[in-house]
């Protein structure tokens, strides 16, 4: 099921089943949006991914960051990243994030994509340092991009277009039976930059 249209209900469910999706469509107009995507550019310490993959440590084009209200550790793909302290753009953009969606958060992951060759295969945020079914609230800047879900059991699939300035949150058993993706695309050849809320259990 793919769902382009532009509009948005944040009170409406993108999942048909085992978990919930709610897309808030855009959050902030254009000059706003642009503002921030620039700010994000210049101001957050970017550094190109890592991952241990079949025992061999890869690096990917892709550039990540990861920040909080301290020094949070975080482990993914063999990996463990010591968060840096908010800039004053993110904690103005997670006070937003926060207002809209009634959620709290402490830390925040942050994908810088150069171009739609760049993107991000089938996977779930269930790593043991997050929270269990808590909210994860994924805000996307710059090139617009598809975004996917896939069921783990039916293979049911339901896909979205992410726009500049706008807002996805994933929470309850959405990370238990659901994966999702950023698929590369030849047509898109403008930078993306995701932010993902996200709580660390202390």
């Amino acid at each position: 099921m793919d769902l382009f249209s532009t509009t948005s209900d944040e009170n409406t469910n993108l999942l048909p089943k085992d978990g919930t999706v709610l897309y808030y469509g855009k959050i902030m107009d254009n000059s706003q949006a642009q503002h921030f995507y620039n700010r994000l550019l210049e101001s957050i310490e970017w550094k190109n991914d890592e991952a241990i993959i079949f025992g061999q440590l890869i690096t990917t084009k892709r550039k990540v960051a990861w920040y909080g209200e301290t020094n949070f550790k975080y482990s993914y793909s063999k990996i463990t990243k010591e968060a840096l302290l908010w800039t004053l753009e993110l904690q103005q953009l997670k006070a937003l994030v926060e207002e809209k969606t009634g959620e709290t958060y402490n830390s925040c992951l942050l994908n810088l994509y150069h171009d739609g060759n760049e993107g991000m295969a089938w996977h779930s945020d269930a790593e043991k340092d997050l929270k269990k079914n808590g909210a994860i609230a994924s805000l996307s800047f710059g090139a617009e991009r598809k975004f996917a879900f896939k069921h783990k059991t039916t293979k049911e699939t339901v896909s979205l277009i992410l726009e500049n300035g706008s807002l996805l949150v994933m929470k309850d058993e959405t990370q238990t039976n659901w994966l999702h993706r950023l698929p590369p695309t030849k047509k898109i050849f403008k930078p993306r930059i995701n932010l993902t809320f996200r709580t660390i259990v202390k």
